[in-house]
């Protein structure tokens, strides 16, 4: 019977599919398509505009979503060898899959930009990506301060106290998706991009306009039916056997699907833009402030992004202030702005820790440093608000959630995106993992592997940024107390510090002594 989803679907999960550059229509596909060659479709790379009545090859995954996360898990299929073969549909209405950006070293940063972990660097490495990405600005840097408005404690990260080069690389969103989009170019991964969104989603669809591959005999089971049907605003309608989610926060998939999520909203915005210093920006720094942290990122060329984070009527004052009065702000919010410079350290607290403190890490006997003054605003100044949002359920038959879809967390540590790359890198290691053994790619139980394994990463990083948030966001004597305590301890204690950098990073230690 054929069960249509309109408002809720049952759950299905989604594999990731590698398809080629070139033109992959089938002859039938090819007659199906051909009264659609005028529509927006009519691109080399697409062999859309599957029609209900024409004969249908159903793709392996279709992907809902061709931002970066939804890019990634594209490009690590094309790049693996068990998953390379795969047909894969990608789903997104944004201009930039239509029109790749033309991206000038000489302009100024954008202000949407991505802190970059260590382990996001090496899985873009492993598909061959970050080539790409080192051909355009970016920012690496190997020191990270962090302070709060009492000036009663700071601490300081060195990449040298874990033996890394870096903790971490500041990147253009657009240099990222660029980059993702040029690797899958370059490869023979056969993807169809379908400038639509997504409206309507169905389970086990009428199999009488599918095509079985009689070369493939576990095609036969699609043909009875097992397929998820997605409809899309132009009136296309295409057949996959898994369907990800990758379309953000606002999910069309997840909601569509019917996952419950458990969230809130924070009482706060971020505002985000791009300034400029008189001299070269190397280190990360971020201060906590009452109405909550700003971060200053290097992004090279004498540039730096800002992410200030402040409740919405004060996002909305600083978004449009005159550039000279946001400058001023921006410099009082990183120096003597709500309080002074913090000591060294408070009174006995290094001997007071001294018992913990191990092999002492370089940055300890390193002292606070006042961050490079910004001269110039460099870009338009953006405001959103931010929310905290999990899905209960990541994965269900032939429908799976990574990225946004499946959780948003608060700016303050950059770990947004780097959850997300998590996700698609370890969907696309178990859709292999599948094919390996000869698995139906959609199949409950192999997505459920994928969901367990990003659960349980996804929450406890959620905890520990919801918990700073709320730590901050009270202005209390004693509180204030405990909280330069923390400061010292993890600038002092050499386990605790080496441990928060190796969880910071991307490795999956929680922040405890190891």
């Amino acid at each position: 019977m054929n069960r249509v989803i309109a408002r809720r679907v049952v759950p299905t999960y989604h594999q990731i599919f590698k398809l080629s550059r070139k033109q992959f229509c089938s002859d039938e596909a090819a007659k199906s398509s051909a009264a659609a060659a005028s529509s927006q479709f009519n691109q080399q790379e697409s062999d859309a505009n599957l029609s209900l009545t024409g004969n249908v090859q159903p793709y392996d995954i279709a992907i809902v979503g061709g931002g970066m996360v939804g890019m990634a898990l594209a490009c690590s299929l094309a790049t693996t060898p068990l998953t390379k073969h795969l047909r894969v549909a990608i789903i997104d209405s944004s201009p930039a899959l239509a029109n790749k950006p033309c991206i000038k070293r000489e302009d100024p940063p954008d202000p949407r930009v991505s802190t970059v972990t260590p382990a996001t660097i090496s899985f873009f490495k492993d598909t061959g990506a970050w080539q790409y990405v080192q051909q355009h600005r970016h920012a690496y840097f190997d020191k990270m301060q962090v302070w709060d408005y009492t000036s009663l404690g700071y601490t300081k990260y060195d990449a040298r106290d874990v033996d890394k080069e870096v903790l971490g690389c500041v990147v253009e969103n657009k240099v990222l998706h660029s980059s993702l989009l040029s690797r899958i170019e370059d490869t023979d991964f056969q993807k169809t991009i379908y400038h639509s969104r997504l409206t309507s989603m169905s389970l086990n669809p009428s199999s009488s306009s599918i095509v079985v591959d009689s070369t493939a005999p576990t095609e036969a089971s699609y043909a009875r039916g097992s397929l998820a049907k997605l409809g899309l605003s132009d009136g296309n309608s295409l057949y996959a056997k898994l369907v990800v989610g990758s379309d953000g926060g606002k999910s069309q998939v997840r909601e569509l699907a019917g996952f419950k999520t458990t969230g809130w909203k924070y009482s706060q915005n971020a505002v985000i833009c791009t300034v400029e210093h008189s001299v070269e920006n190397y280190c990360a720094w971020q201060r906590f402030l009452p109405a909550g942290p700003i971060a200053l990122l290097p992004i090279g060329d004498k540039f730096s992004n800002i992410v200030w984070t402040m409740n919405p009527e004060e996002s909305s004052d600083f978004k449009s202030v005159k550039e000279d009065d946001f400058v001023k702000a921006v410099n009082h919010a990183l120096d003597y702005g709500y309080g002074g410079h913090p000591k060294s350290s408070l009174p006995g607290s290094a001997g007071m820790f001294s018992w913990l403190r191990g092999n002492v890490t370089i940055s300890a006997n390193e002292t606070f440093e006042i961050p490079p003054k910004v001269v110039k605003l460099a870009s338009e100044r953006m405001a959103f608000p931010l929310s905290l949002m999990h899905a209960n359920e990541y994965a269900s038959k032939r429908v799976v959630l990574i990225g946004d879809a499946a959780h948003t967390v608060h700016p303050l540590a950059g770990q947004g995106v780097n959850l997300g790359f998590g996700d698609a890198f370890a969907l696309s290691r178990i859709i292999a993992e599948g094919i390996a053994v000869g698995m139906d790619i959609g199949e409950v139980s192999l997505l459920k592997k994928y969901e367990a394994e990003r659960k349980l990463a996804n929450m406890t990083m959620m905890a520990i940024l919801d918990g700073f948030q709320k730590a901050y966001s009270i202005d209390f004597g004693p509180l204030n107390i405990l909280r330069a305590a923390a400061f010292h301890g993890a600038h002092f204690i050499s386990p605790l510090k080496r441990s928060i950098i190796s969880y910071a990073s991307g490795e999956q230690r929680l922040p405890l002594f190891y």
